[in-house]
Formats: structure tokens, C-alpha cells, sequence
């Protein structure tokens, strides 16, 4: 203040450090919360089977809502299981698709996505939107959006998804070496976030459960 005014030469704070600021924990939702997400599209129109599947992949492989949206028909390996996703550096890794996930794409592609196809356009994009072409980020976040609104649940977007997919992993024992591959990070120490997150979890199930907490 006083150096502000002039009224001393410098200022005694300038050699002061910055305090380094807590992160905000990412938000996680609970494993049946994520469950009820992906069953709320309906399963008997083209939109709602594309709905599905986006959800499904989505919880089920950690990708990042731009490279969900980047995927092409022929990286979708639904026999095996398995997504070849290119990340953030145009890096690719390969990531294995859970049962549910699997079996949402592949009736997708078999039942629902011609039906969204425009001619030539979007032809080798995975998600298609209602006019044909490559659905955006900022589609997928409307659409949960919708669904969660329309339930009355809190909001949520495609990267809580990917924050409960690691989140979930860690909790049930994965490795973080494995999580932090599947997440395609570059360094060890952006993955270690969701270890703080299941810390939060453990300690609020001590809180509850221990006589003595």
C-alpha cells in the first residue's frame, strides 16, 4: 500500500514467494450414478443407441471428450475390445473397451449409425450428430447435459466421465503406472491427482465407519 503511494522506495513484500494454491479436486461421480447415465438414452431410436454408446466409451475408457470425437470407424476394434485413441501430441495408444461399452458400439454401428449417415459426409467418423457429420465436444456435453437435466441430477461433463473412470480404477486397485497409460499423460505426476481423490474416499468411509472417527 505505502509503496504503492510512493511513500517508501520498494516494497518489503517484493522478495515474498507466492503460497502455492490447493488444486481443486476433480469431481467424481459414484460407480451407480454412472451406471443410471448411460441407461437413460433410449435404446429404440438411432439417436438414443449413439447416446449410449458416447456414455458407455466414454466412462469405460477415460478418453478425452476431443478424442472420443476424433475416433474413426476403423479404429473401433468391437471384437476385441479395443479403441486405438491419438491423443494430445498426436500420440496414439491403444485402450481396452469394457463388456458394456463393447456391446453399446456394436450395436450402434450395426443398427444405428447408417441410419445417421448423410451421403459421404462423416463417413468414416465413429459418432455421427442428426445432420450426418462428425459430432463435436460441445455436442457431447449438451447431450449429457440433457439427460442429467431431465433427471433432475447434478451436472456433470464428458471430463467428470473421465475423472470417475481413474478415479474408479485406483479405487479398486489398478496400478498407477497402468492409469496413468490409459489416460495417455504424459508426465506420472497429472495422474497422481486421483490419488488425493481416492484419499477423500477412504477417509470419508473411515469417518462413517469407525467407532472412534
Amino acid at each position: 500500500w505505502a509503496a504503492g503511494r510512493q511513500l517508501i522506495a520498494t516494497s518489503p513484500a517484493s522478495d515474498l514467494a507466492v503460497p502455492k494454491l490447493d488444486q481443486p479436486l476433480p469431481r467424481v461421480m459414484r460407480a451407480d450414478d454412472v451406471a443410471r447415465l448411460c441407461e437413460l438414452p433410449p435404446d429404440d431410436d438411432a439417436v438414443g443407441l449413439r447416446d449410449r454408446s458416447i456414455l458407455e466409451l466414454l466412462y469405460s475408457s477415460g478418453l478425452r471428450v476431443s478424442e472420443l470425437c476424433d475416433l474413426d470407424v476403423d479404429e473401433v476394434d468391437t471384437s476385441q475390445g479395443m479403441v486405438q485413441v491419438t491423443g494430445k501430441g498426436r500420440k496414439q495408444r491403444r485402450i481396452p473397451v469394457g463388456v458394456p461399452a463393447q456391446k453399446a458400439m456394436q450395436r450402434y454401428v450395426s443398427d444405428a449409425r447408417l441410419a445417421l449417415m448423410d451421403g459421404k459426409n462423416g463417413a468414416h467418423a465413429l459418432f455421427l450428430n442428426r445432420r450426418g457429420r462428425r459430432m463435436n465436444p460441445r455436442s457431447v456435453r449438451a447431450m449429457i447435459t440433457k439427460y442429467l437435466k431431465a433427471e433432475g441430477a447434478p451436472s456433470a461433463s464428458p471430463h467428470t466421465l473421465r475423472h470417475s473412470f481413474a478415479t474408479h480404477l485406483l479405487d479398486n486397485g489398478a496400478d498407477l503406472r497402468a492409469v496413468q497409460e490409459l489416460l495417455g499423460h504424459e508426465s506420472l505426476a497429472t495422474t497422481q491427482i486421483y490419488t488425493h481423490v481416492s484419499t477423500e474416499r477412504l477417509r470419508a468411509v473411515y469417518e462413517q465407519s469407525h467407532p472412534r472417527a
